[in-house]
């Protein structure tokens, strides 16, 4: 795509300039998603809220969506349950890649009204996956749960420009507080599950029955009687 938008695809005004910015041909109007008014939100925020209503219908009602779940749980479990293993993984890896090339289409249809990038890999998303990683973790892996948590984090994000220069508090704190975000809520998952597995311990030694004195040891106690 770089090698595209700094070659085929650059906007024919910046192909005569020298400064060349590696970018398409702004979108026409007739083309881009309309804005929810008052706000500058624009329809690509009720497409993201119904896609992952379905996405939660679809892993948590269907047959299809429990392997894919099973297979994401456990795989040798999947496999011996005689799950095809494979299948399902590209299954998944083909929706996830669906949805992002979705997501990536609504972003410029509905924000940058065209494509540009700076060089770098994350030029394209300004670091997009990586903020989606962020809020399906702090949604604990929900579909519905990260609906309020892509809200919250895209809060933060708009916020953090704003703050820079009203308070002048860096914007990266908010890049800062993401990546930790990430560490507590991967380290949180660790203990509840150690500490799950402490408490069954625990409850399986509750369970088990005294032992029980053998023969030779009751007839012993019977003759000291």
């Amino acid at each position: 795509m770089n090698f595209l938008l700094r070659g085929p695809m650059i906007d024919p005004s910046q192909a005569e300039l020298s400064s060349k910015i590696p970018q398409t041909a702004r979108l026409l109007e007739a083309f881009r998603l309309p804005r929810l008014a008052p706000t500058r939100l624009h329809l690509g925020a009720l497409i993201a809220v119904v896609l992952a209503v379905l996405v939660y219908i679809l892993l948590w009602r269907t047959t299809l969506g429990y392997r894919i779940r099973a297979v994401g749980q456990n795989l040798h479990a999947s496999r011996y349950a005689g799950i095809k293993v494979q299948r399902y993984v590209v299954l998944a890896l083909l929706l996830s890649g669906a949805f992002s090339g979705l997501a990536g289409a609504t972003q410029v249809f509905g924000v940058n009204y065209r494509m540009i990038t700076d060089g770098s890999s994350s030029g394209f998303t300004g670091s997009a996956g990586f903020n989606g990683i962020v809020a399906a973790l702090f949604g604990q892996l929900h579909p519905l749960l990260t609906i309020p948590a892509s809200i919250l984090f895209g809060a933060l994000l708009v916020g953090a420009n704003k703050m820079q220069r009203v308070v002048q508090v860096p914007s990266a704190l908010v890049i800062a507080l993401n990546g930790l975000v990430v560490v507590f809520v991967v380290s949180s998952e660790f203990w509840r599950r150690r500490r799950q597995r402490r408490r069954l311990a625990s409850a399986k030694i509750d369970e088990t029955p005294p032992p029980v004195a053998s023969d030779q040891q009751s007839q012993t106690g019977s003759s000291v009687s």
